[in-house]
């Protein structure tokens, strides 16, 4: 027969702590169902007041757009200040959201043409750089943002990256560069012929076609 010893000390149980990625959220974000996807994921999320992305994840800063937002900024011009500044972080990306529920860009649009967004795509990747994700909605996104996380290596990064100042004459030419087919010399040459944006715009088509050629096209996006 055995007998249990009642006056033993019980064991110590033990519990393995598991470890939450951290994802830096910008506050703006708050609203987003992205959130609520990550934080099912078992993400932790610390929002803060980002001057650069709206996601950052150990030392990745990642951009993130709607398709509604992403054509709205790329008519805005705001776009192209955003691409700028998110590479101050080693590593970044740009996420394009929601390719299933909406279609991203359509020939017979009358609010923007298709070319001119395929054009702006082609630039992001080729002349800023910046890799694009496109994601079919906000679940997508989120399990993009969880497999970043779950894999990349922590290392240093500032949290407080500067926004890029210009001056005026870098601010004009950085805004024609944002134009799809429209690089730093052409740029340059408008500028130097027509001497501001507003000239650009004004200028009958066709004289504009006589400085540049056919990339001169792309203004009729302004009319």
């Amino acid at each position: 027969m055995i007998f249990e010893n009642i006056f033993s000390k019980p064991k110590k149980r033990t519990f393995k702590i598991i470890d939450r990625p951290k994802i830096l959220v910008d506050n703006r974000e708050k609203n987003s169902l992205v959130i609520s996807e990550l934080m099912h994921l078992g993400l932790e999320i610390e929002f803060q007041q980002l001057k650069v992305a709206d996601f950052i994840s150990k030392g990745v800063a990642i951009e993130r757009k709607t398709i509604n937002d992403f054509i709205s900024s790329m008519l805005n011009k705001r776009l192209f200040k955003q691409l700028e500044e998110i590479k101050q972080y080693p590593k970044y990306f740009l996420i394009i959201e929601g390719i299933e529920e909406q279609e991203l860009y359509n020939d017979s649009s009358e609010r923007v043409n298709a070319n001119a967004i395929r054009g702006m795509i082609l630039s992001i990747i080729l002349n800023y750089q910046v890799p694009i994700i496109f994601t079919k909605d906000e679940k997508d996104t989120a399990q993009f943002i969880n497999v970043l996380a779950r894999k990349q290596t922590k290392k240093h990064f500032s949290l407080n990256p500067k926004k890029k100042s210009l001056n005026k004459e870098e601010q004009k030419q950085f805004i024609l560069e944002g134009f799809p087919g429209i690089g730093p010399a052409t740029a340059k040459k408008l500028l130097k012929e027509f001497e501001s944006i507003k000239g650009i715009i004004n200028t009958p088509l066709e004289k504009l076609q006589e400085a540049i050629g056919k990339k001169a096209d792309i203004f009729k996006l302004v009319d």
